[in-house]
């Protein structure tokens, strides 16, 4: 059995992609880090407890990933398509709870908090779910006509919508609503038909911002971004800061204020809190790090046969690149915030658990057929 388990080790290490796997788990290991140096600073003055409390937990969190992402990316493609379908049912009947069951934050209801699960986001478990159930929709060629697939995806898609924007989460709406239109836009959609249907949705979100109360909120944020003065922008403003008295080299450990002055910036501005810190050119880096992920992510993509296998994972590379590009843009004050944590780094056990799954797909997508 012994000799089982190593010949099955071996040939999962021999076929996975080396490059992919040390990316992954090298930044895990950074947001771990991250996590150690921005947080101990919150536990030890708001909470008067053990200052590595957040880091405890988020080492939990990140043991946890690294055991889910290994695993996914050990088992079969079939048994992992499966697994993605049936789990995104699981993870959407999650989501109609919440406004039943809910945990409100500070106006918001997003989370589930019951006694045998610790509180947790259900979109964020989701996300990497919905991209498996599209893109083998996509793919499947036994449809009268095509367009049936695109209508049907948009059966999928519109509930969860829908949902998050009566939580209020108008970041993780956008999010999806991006991811489904790439995936929309590569499987062979007529172009005609794609941009006639953007701008239908487009004129629909625009009119419904302007016209119903239920979408104020998003009206007083966009204002407010173009016309500071006239709402609150504290939180960007400082963030915005923080980037700039980092400068290039950053101020040094536990020398950054953000964390102090601004609620959750270990989540939703870690970027800003590692550039206070650390400095510009350790966040170019770390930049430079997803997109060395999402090139090797490509190269797969290129040699893939497999077209549905060639969706999921450009499905997947795209969700961490437009996730991080909303996350820095919120922090340099270039898009309105949203409340966006960042792949890998955020502190946020549900953040952290999504990312791994994400991974888990990635790396078994991108192994190498025996």
């Amino acid at each position: 059995m012994q000799n089982n388990l190593f010949e099955n080790y071996y040939v999962w290490w021999k076929n996975i992609d080396k490059i992919i796997f040390v990316i992954i788990l090298g930044l895990f290991l950074l947001g771990l880090f991250f996590s150690l140096v921005s947080t101990s600073i919150i536990a030890s003055d708001k909470l008067s407890t053990n200052s590595y409390y957040f880091f405890i937990k988020h080492l939990i969190f990140i043991i946890l990933s690294v055991f889910i992402f290994i695993l996914l990316s050990y088992l079969e493609k079939n048994k992992v398509l499966k697994f993605c379908i049936i789990f995104f049912f699981i993870s959407f009947i999650f989501l109609l709870l919440v406004p039943f069951l809910g945990v409100e934050v500070k106006g918001s209801k997003r989370w589930l908090d019951f006694v045998f699960l610790p509180r947790f986001q259900p979109v964020e478990l989701l996300k990497p779910f919905i991209i498996v159930l599209l893109s083998t929709l996509f793919t499947v060629s036994n449809f009268r006509s095509i367009y049936y697939k695109y209508l049907l995806s948009l059966t999928i898609v519109s509930p969860v919508i829908l949902l998050l924007i009566l939580q209020p989460d108008i970041g993780q709406s956008i999010l999806i609503t991006l991811v489904w239109f790439s995936l929309i836009f590569v499987s062979g959609i007529n172009l005609l038909l794609f941009f006639s249907f953007l701008v239908f949705l487009g004129s629909t979100l625009i009119y419904s911002i302007i016209f119903f109360p239920k979408f104020s909120y998003i009206k007083l944020r966009l204002i407010s971004f173009f016309r500071p003065e006239t709402g609150n922008t504290y939180q960007s403003d400082r963030a915005s800061e923080a980037i700039m008295n980092g400068g290039l080299f950053g101020k040094g450990i536990g020398e950054g204020t953000l964390n102090s002055k601004v609620p959750e910036a270990h989540t939703d501005y870690i970027i800003s809190v590692i550039s206070e810190e650390f400095g510009v050119v350790v966040v170019i880096v770390i930049m430079l790090i997803y997109l060395l992920l999402s090139f090797q992510v490509m190269k797969k993509i290129d040699r893939e046969k497999d077209p549905k296998i060639k969706l999921i994972l450009l499905g997947c590379i795209t969700l961490l690149l437009l996730q991080t590009f909303i996350h820095v843009g919120v922090n340099i004050g270039i898009l309105p915030t949203t409340g966006m944590t960042l792949p890998f780094l955020s502190y946020g056990g549900s953040s952290i658990i999504s990312t791994a799954i994400l991974s888990g797909i990635i790396l078994n997508f991108t192994k190498r057929e025996i």
